[in-house]
Order: structure tokens, then sequence, then C-alpha cells
């Protein structure tokens, strides 16, 4: 293989095609629930299932990426997205709808986890999941502004889902294979920041579950509070990803100049006051207003997210695992959000979303600050801890430059003159030949003149 670095397209293409069944989420669930003569709560539970399938694909495949090679489980996954959501599609009935939907999650998930563990490889993370999140709201957004005008019922979204993922097949191409001779080794060294990884795990679970009990339930909020059509709905979800590239844009651009703890914490309270905002609304403007604040900050906060996890573990473990615990709490998010909504209303299901939202951003700005949310600057390696930091400072971008040798202490340096080089050329005598002694021969002096 080329010592080369690979472009980030390849990962960036499977990114969008793992994460796009989540984003067309809201239009997943409202038509399997006009078309398919599902209740609410039963359409809300085969989006779950379909997330929950993705997500025990990442658990399974964490840490084994690297055993595999980038190629064939991307290749996997998206065979099985094209034969799930292929199938889904084409069904009309209601349990081959749901095993094409597991089918499919399964796929999306393998998609995701192979995309998650070559973006923590690379040299900036968060620039890539950055470009991943663009890619994947823009053809989302493309398909809220189509989707809506084409009609088909249940099944034009996940056909849509299975033609992306047969476009992103050529991409896979560009992607690493397994090691020669056969698989490397397992990896069998322990997790580094397990403290750290385990409550930004946590965290994203609760974060992603807030965030999709509202997503999962936006296009009914449009549709039965507000009293818009489908078409209008779909312009607003169009408009606020649109917005979201925007964000995302602006978070490439920013980088890693303020950390991660600013964008991070800051980000969470405003998509709290969004999510509030938004399940209250009784007309276009603050339902549209709640929506598109929502999905410009929430893509923002999640590119840093993304690259915080990757800045855990260079071999996308804690990558995988996060991304999985967030997909488990996606997958609940479509339940809770159509149980909350039937027994206590929209509204004050936003406030308890709101809520919950509020209280992860205390941890998610802890793990931040604790293990990368300034730069590291000239100097920190020996101040914050080492070899870790060094690792760290690889891992995240945080230099832009060369960077110390992992455990290698700071050195003092001191100026050293020469001494002035004589004019004079040696003469030949000045020199004896090398051997075991000073003997003519021997070379205890192997060189005596003056220079």
């Amino acid at each position: 293989m080329s010592s080369r670095p690979r472009a980030a397209w390849p990962l960036v293409a499977v990114f969008t095609a793992g994460y796009l069944a989540a984003y067309l989420l809201p239009t997943v669930v409202g038509r399997l629930s006009a078309h398919l003569g599902l209740g609410p709560a039963q359409a809300g539970l085969v989006g779950s299932a379909l997330l929950l399938s993705s997500a025990t694909a990442g658990f399974t495949l964490a840490g084994r990426v690297e055993r595999y090679g980038q190629r064939g489980p991307a290749r996997i996954g998206l065979l099985l997205a094209m034969a799930g959501y292929g199938c889904a599609a084409l069904a009309g009935s209601v349990p081959l709808v749901v095993a094409g939907v597991v089918v499919g999650g399964l796929g999306s998930g393998t998609a995701t986890a192979v995309a998650a563990a070559g973006i923590a490889a690379r040299r900036d993370p968060h620039r890539t999941s950055s470009l991943g999140l663009l890619s994947v709201s823009a053809t989302a957004g493309a398909l809220y502004l189509t989707i809506p005008h084409l009609g088909g019922g249940h099944r034009l979204p996940f056909a849509s889902i299975a033609v992306v993922a047969l476009l992103v097949w050529p991409a896979t191409a560009r992607l690493d294979g397994a090691a020669r001779g056969g698989t490397a080794a397992p990896v069998t060294s322990r997790l580094p920041h397990r403290r750290s990884g385990l409550v930004l795990a946590g965290c994203m679970l609760v974060w992603s579950m807030a965030q999709n009990a509202l997503w999962g339930v936006s296009s009914r909020i449009g549709a039965v509070q507000v009293g818009l059509s489908e078409v209008t709905v779909g312009a607003v979800f169009a408009a606020a990803l649109g917005t979201g590239l925007l964000g995302v844009m602006g978070a490439g651009m920013l980088g890693a100049r303020l950390g991660r703890a600013v964008p991070i914490g800051m980000g969470t309270v405003v998509i709290a006051g969004s999510i509030v905002l938004s399940s209250s609304a009784g007309s276009l403007g603050s339902f549209a207003t709640g929506e598109i604040l929502w999905n410009t900050v929430y893509p923002v906060v999640l590119s840093y997210l993304i690259g915080l996890a990757a800045s855990l573990d260079v071999r996308g473990r804690w990558a995988v695992l996060a991304g999985s615990a967030s997909s488990v709490g996606v997958a609940c998010g479509p339940v809770l959000g159509s149980v909350l909504s039937e027994r206590a209303g929209y509204p004050v299901m936003g406030l308890l979303l709101g809520a919950v939202t509020l209280l992860v951003a205390a941890p998610f700005t802890a793990v931040a600050l604790h293990t990368g949310g300034r730069p590291l600057l000239p100097g920190a390696v020996r101040r914050r801890g080492g070899a870790p930091a060094a690792l760290l400072a690889v891992t995240s971008g945080a230099v832009p430059g060369p960077v110390p040798q992992l455990g290698a202490p700071e050195q003092a340096v001191a100026e050293i003159s020469p001494p002035a080089l004589r004019r004079r050329r040696p003469s030949r005598s000045a020199f004896r030949t090398a051997g075991p002694s000073g003997t003519p021969g021997g070379g205890a002096q192997s060189l005596s003149g003056d220079l």
C-alpha cells in the first residue's frame, strides 16, 4: 500500500450514504404513517428499528475496521443498504417493509462505522467530518425539495437512500483494503481516555435522543399544529438544511481556533432554545425560525463532537463507539417523541427535550476541556501530560507544523560557537591510517593534525 495519504472524498461519500437514512427520518416516518396505515407511534417504531440496527452494526465493527480494512466492510454495508432499502421501497406489506428497514439499517451502520474509523485516522478529523456533514446535508436538502413533488408514498424515500448507496459504490475502490497476507492481528491495546470516552458516549446517546425525538415528529408539528402542507414543510426542511451547510462551512473554517469546548457548550445551549421554539410554534414564521436555527447549529456541534471522539483514539474505536451510542439515541428518538407528543402535547414535549439537552451541555464541555478544548501551544507537551498530549496534538490537528516525538523531554537550547578554522591547509604527513593501537596502521589516533 502506498505511503501517500489517501484522499478524503471516498470517506466523505461513504459517510453520506451511511448518515442519509437518519437525515431523512421525518419524511420516512411521516410517509409510513400516511401511506402504509400505521399510527404515529407505530411509524416511529419502524424508524427506531432502522436506527437501532444501524447502531448494532456500529458496535459490532468497533475496533475491527483496522483488521478487515475499509474497502470490504464499506462494500458490504452499501450492498446491505441497497438490498434492504430497495426491498422496503418495493414491498407493500408492513412485515416486508420492516425486514427491509432492518437490513438497510445494518448497511447504514456498517458504512458509518467505516467512515468514522477512517476519519479518526486522518490528520484533521474535524475537517473531514465537516465535509461529510456538508455532503449529507446537501443531499438530504435536495431530496426534501424533490420528494414532496413526486408522490410515491413510502417507496420514494427508501428508494432514494438505495440509489445514493449505489452511486457511492465506485468510491470504495479508493479505500484501503485488508492487509497483505491475510487479516491483520486483532487490536488488543486498551482504549485510551476511558473515562472521558464513556462520558462522551453516554452524553451523545442522550443528546441524540433529544434531537431526534423532535426531528422525528417535526413534520407532524408543521402539518398538525401549524397547519402546513407537505410541500411547505419540505421547503422549510430544505431551507433549514441549507443554512446547516453554511454552519458547517463556518465550523470548518473556524477549525480549532476556539478549541472544542466553546462551540460544543454554547451550541448545545442554542439547540435547547431552538427545540423549545420549534415545538411550541403556532405559525409558519416561528416554526421556520426554530427549525432553521436548530438545523444551523446542530451539524456544527455534531462535527465538533465527531472530531472530539476521533481525537481520543487514533484507531477510531471511540469514534465508532460514540457514533454507535449516538445511533442508539437516534433510534429511541422517534418513539420518545411520538409518545411525549401524544400524551403531553408538542409544547410540553419541547420543554422536556430542551431541559434534557441543557443537562448534557456541562459534561460535554468538561470532556472537551479535559481532552482537547484548547489548541496545544509550544511547551504544552511537558505541562499537559507528555506523550498523551503530544498524541492528541497530532490527531486533532492542533499543531500545524512538526510536533515533538512522543515522550521526548523538552531540551534547553544553548548557542555553541565553533572555533575559527585556520587558513593553512594540513599536510599529507599529518594523517595516519586507522588501527587498533596508536602505532602507524593502528588508529587510537586515527587523525592527528592541526586543522
